[in-house]
């Protein structure tokens, strides 16, 4: 399937320009942008969707059938995804432990601000024996949770919840080491006895380089908002390329957020540029979300042949940003 013509005027600028950078990247990880598809596209639908529908979807960002079933085969394997036959077709569905970190990824996007904090921090001890690819593996997980590292095996959040947490590494396979975690609340002293609690954020976080990037980020999609706030809006955008858009935008900002700890506005530097980041992302997605909703009506099916269709499963932040 090609790219689709071109409705307007607007879509040889910017949102052509990006969709054009991100095909000619290299070594671009296919399973990374399927990812981001189930969580913000099939998910809401469901959680599943035939894989002929989505070679098609993603044809025209230059991720070809073979790149396409090479992904999805590996994400099988990583229990991202789970296979299901139907006739000389296969759906491919979300598995518990994947459905539960794009849940956890949706509340996390669609987030309408940092959280607010209650001045404690959740501190996570994990066994110091473990085998180096196993402890790997850990923090790994953790840092996917948010969780900071304030030393070889102690672990920080500012307001992980731990029924979640423990969830969390069950269906991912760590419910051997739970035994062995110990998990606590702490108040820092203040009053200068042992430095305070931004420094705490400086030894577990490198918030210089997760800063700069957000900065390119608002760099690179700043002329896409401008060009959706211009004249005519977003009205005469093709459905087709506002659904690219929308997922190298989703894509682009999950990829920070995986780095992102969603410290509270009290422990981020001053005028951090992940909160204008955040604010542009949601306008853009609300601006491009009515056309590329037409694209994917016309183009996802499971594989019987039925439309998927938005219900009840649209995570609620997610809502909230088109409000």
């Amino acid at each position: 399937m090609g790219k689709s013509p071109l409705t307007s005027t607007k879509d040889s600028g910017a949102l052509q320009a990006l969709v054009a950078a991100f095909g000619n990247e290299k070594r671009v990880k296919a399973g990374a942008v399927i990812i981001t598809v189930f969580g913000d596209v099939i998910l809401p639908r469901g959680g599943a969707v035939w894989l002929g529908s989505l070679i098609q979807l993603l044809g025209p960002l230059g991720l070809n059938e073979r790149l396409v079933r090479t992904a999805a085969f590996r994400l099988v394997a990583d229990e991202w995804l789970v296979p299901t036959a139907e006739g000389r077709r296969t759906n491919y569905g979300l598995s518990d432990t994947g459905r539960r970190r794009a849940e956890e990824a949706a509340r996390h996007i669609y987030s309408p601000s940092a959280p607010q904090w209650d001045g404690q921090w959740r501190l996570l001890t994990v066994p110091t024996d473990l085998p180096a690819g196993l402890k790997e593996a850990l923090r790994r997980s953790l840092y996917w949770h948010g969780f900071g590292q304030l030393g070889a095996n102690v672990f920080v959040h500012p307001s992980a919840e731990w029924r979640v947490v423990f969830d969390a590494l069950t269906l991912e396979g760590f419910q051997h080491l739970l035994p062995g975690m110990l998990a606590f609340s702490a108040l820092h002293p203040g009053a200068g006895l042992g430095g305070t609690n931004r420094d705490v954020v400086r030894t577990a976080w490198d918030l210089k380089q997760l800063g700069d990037d957000y900065d390119a980020f608002i760099k690179r999609y700043a002329p896409v908002a401008d060009e959706l706030t211009g004249p005519g809006g977003a009205a005469g955008v093709d459905p087709e390329t506002a659904f690219q858009v929308r997922v190298l935008l989703i894509h682009d900002f999950r990829r920070l957020l995986l780095r992102d700890p969603q410290l509270p506005e009290a422990l981020l530097p001053t005028h951090w540029p992940g909160l204008r980041a955040r604010a542009m992302c949601q306008a853009i997605y609300r601006q491009l979300w009515p056309a590329s909703e037409r694209h994917l009506a016309g183009t996802l099916r499971l594989a019987n042949g039925s439309e998927l269709k938005v219900g009840a499963e649209v995570p609620a932040n997610m809502a909230s940003w088109l409000l």
